[in-house]
């Protein structure tokens, strides 16, 4: 298929799709190599970048995605009336011990915190920005916690190999709101969390397959 047909075809599939759509998956609703899907992907985001939108194409979660540009963010909230997504304190930080420690119990995650944190997991599932990956060898098979696709796609991710630095995961959190009293960005503190922690979640990254 000739490039000047293909392009349009991979936009209009990644403006239909109802979330990050992969490559691989383009190539097959297409009947094309995979290659010729990646040389669209890349025109378009030549595109893009010498013609500005007010939309972008973003690699995240495993696949790619229109995206709004951040700066007309208060625009679109007047036309959606919607409200920014907002963390508090301890879902931050109960997050940001998964990301970075996955996968892990619950156990594990109240002896880094120092408090239960039975409610904020059970926000986070009901958020979808947390799965339950199994059960713990250990006695008593506690469950065990990692982040979603829905997480990666929150903070604009690709995958699991592209966290930030720890001092840098606050700053990721959409719209966060500093004046908000009870929602703070949090700095993570990297003597709970050590930097070795990022590379055990190399382990699942399968898992979003």
């Amino acid at each position: 298929m000739d490039i000047l047909e293909l392009t349009p075809l991979v936009e209009a599939l990644i403006f239909a799709a109802d979330g990050p759509i992969r490559a691989e998956r383009m190539a097959e609703a297409l009947d094309v190599p995979h290659a010729e899907i990646v040389s669209a992907l890349d025109a378009l985001e030549a595109d893009y970048a010498d013609h500005p939108r007010g939309f972008f194409l973003q690699q995240v979660a495993g696949g790619y995605q229109l995206r709004t540009r951040p700066e007309y963010a208060d625009y679109l909230r007047k036309l959606g009336h919607s409200r920014p997504f907002r963390f508090s304190r301890p879902a931050l930080e109960t997050l940001a011990i998964i990301a970075y420690r996955q996968p892990v119990t619950r156990a594990e995650i109240e002896y880094l915190r120092g408090v239960d944190s039975g409610s904020v997991l059970k926000t986070l599932l009901e958020k979808r920005l947390l799965r339950i990956l199994g059960k713990k060898d250990v006695p008593g098979k506690p469950m065990i916690y990692g982040t979603t696709r829905e997480f990666l796609e929150l903070f604009g991710l690709p995958d699991l190999a592209a966290l930030p630095t720890l001092r840098e995961f606050s700053e990721l959190v959409p719209d966060q709101d500093n004046g908000g009293g009870d929602v703070l960005p949090l700095l993570v503190d990297e003597d709970i969390l050590s930097d070795d922690s990022a590379g055990e979640s190399q382990d699942i990254l399968s898992e979003y397959e």
